[in-house]
């Protein structure tokens, strides 16, 4: 069980899984910066937020709605929950909205799996399934919340946890997805090629001005 102090973004298993680095930059250095992605995505959020609470054929659903783990150590926010009629009670089915299109990793789905792990602390009933929404697409992507995924889940909160409390910003390693983060003119990939932290680096490149 972590305390509340300990709680951890679900966002920042996204960061971890797509660049250990990326995930540093912001959750360690505090760094952060905006580009045409992230304010595309921020605006996709926003209107995923829109409305609070509606029903629609017999499915309650619930916007914007906070979610926590302590057993996990997780907090965060579910841009939707779909509230499913059943013969014993609402099923629960997260729906998480991304810019883009689906991703040949498992970035997305751990994701949204977490999310799940926190609903079913929250609510004490278990949660099958949910959905990935992209822009791009604009088409729902299915995820059924097995047993692998779980363990994936699971295993990504404590790499969190651990290489948060490390505390180390590792090595740029430069890759073609590079080009559309929004870090990368402050995590420098090839210019500064990770050997010194980013704050080091620009303080040294004031100091030589």
């Amino acid at each position: 069980m972590f305390a509340e102090d300990d709680l951890l973004p679900i966002s920042a298993l996204q960061h971890l899984l797509f660049c250990r680095r990326q995930c540093a930059l912001i959750h360690i250095e505090r760094v952060w910066t905006e580009n045409v992605f992230t304010t595309k995505g921020a605006i996709l959020h926003e209107k995923a937020h829109e409305q609070g609470y509606a029903s629609r054929d017999g499915v309650r659903i619930a916007r914007a709605v906070p979610l926590r783990s302590v057993e996990l150590g997780l907090f965060g926010v579910a841009d939707v929950v779909e509230f499913h009629p059943g013969k014993t009670g609402e099923r629960a089915f997260p729906v998480e909205y991304k810019l883009g299109q689906p991703k040949p990793d498992a970035c997305d789905t751990v994701q949204l799996c977490a999310q799940a792990l926190c609903l079913e602390e929250m609510l004490g009933r278990g949660v099958a399934s949910g959905a990935l929404f992209y822009g791009r697409t604009r088409r729902r992507l299915a995820v059924a919340f097995n047993a692998t995924l779980r363990e994936k889940a699971r295993a990504a909160c404590a790499d969190l946890h651990a290489f948060l409390r490390e505390g180390r910003t590792p090595p740029a390693v430069y890759e073609a997805r590079c080009r559309s983060c929004s870090l990368v003119d402050t995590c420098l990939p090839k210019a500064c090629r990770g050997k010194i932290s980013v704050r080091h680096y620009l303080a040294k490149a004031i100091e030589d001005a």
